[in-house]
């Protein structure tokens, strides 16, 4: 299969054009109104900052269904003890930011461009975090964009134990209680397997979105 080049039209081609890596196109732009075209299309940007812009959409996509949702009794222990204040929106920017200074590690995919993108998502209210505070400081937490019926998590990060991990599962049973149908989790990690994410084909995928988003 082709890789795409993207131009300056927000457009992208069908994902199942994608290579088997799940890699799709390359170019266009990250601002709010593309990436929120993306995730409408199966979709999600994955670079780093000295790279171009990659669009990726993986077969098979690995999701969790909210319902699905597996604590291990370690961590409904810790729950119990409420060791931590969970919020909502209450510090989007510091969120990414932080997931982003805690991934450079890794080589982190969270650029200047993503943050300005999903701040202006959050700005629209599309984008969503999740805040643990510990003695009023910000000790873990995630973000992620929700449209529709569909979440699409993007990254989390913790200072404190379970602090990520306790917002994730607040997360969940919230989306739980709106009757959301699906969290994307783009791609595959222990730490999410372990909460009962699972691969489902990209058609499956797609069509869950075609129907909630």
């Amino acid at each position: 299969m082709p890789i795409f080049r993207l131009s300056n039209e927000i457009f992208f081609p069908d994902p199942n054009f994608a290579e088997d890596d799940g890699l799709l196109a390359f170019g266009g732009d990250v601002t709010d109104s593309w990436v929120e075209t993306a995730y409408r299309s199966g979709i999600f940007p994955w670079y780093s900052d000295d790279r171009e812009i990659l669009w990726w959409s993986p077969d098979p996509r690995f999701v969790l269904f909210p319902k699905e949702l597996k604590i291990s009794k370690s961590l409904k222990k810790a729950i119990k003890k409420e060791p931590y204040i969970v919020t909502f929106n209450q510090d989007f920017l510091s969120v990414i930011n932080k997931c982003g200074t805690l991934r450079k590690r890794e080589g982190t995919w969270i650029t200047k461009k993503i943050i300005n993108a999903y701040y202006g998502l959050h700005k629209r209210g599309l984008a969503v975090s999740v805040e643990s505070w510990y003695e009023n400081k910000l000790v873990g937490g995630l973000y992620g964009v929700a449209i529709g019926k569909c979440f699409y998590g993007e990254s989390m990060f913790h200072t404190m134990d379970n602090a990520s991990k306790i917002a994730f599962v607040t997360l969940v049973n919230k989306l739980v209680e709106l009757d959301f149908q699906i969290i994307d989790c783009q791609v595959h990690t222990d730490y999410l397997e372990s909460f009962g994410a699972r691969f489902i084909p990209r058609e499956n995928f797609l069509s869950i979105l075609r129907e909630f988003n």
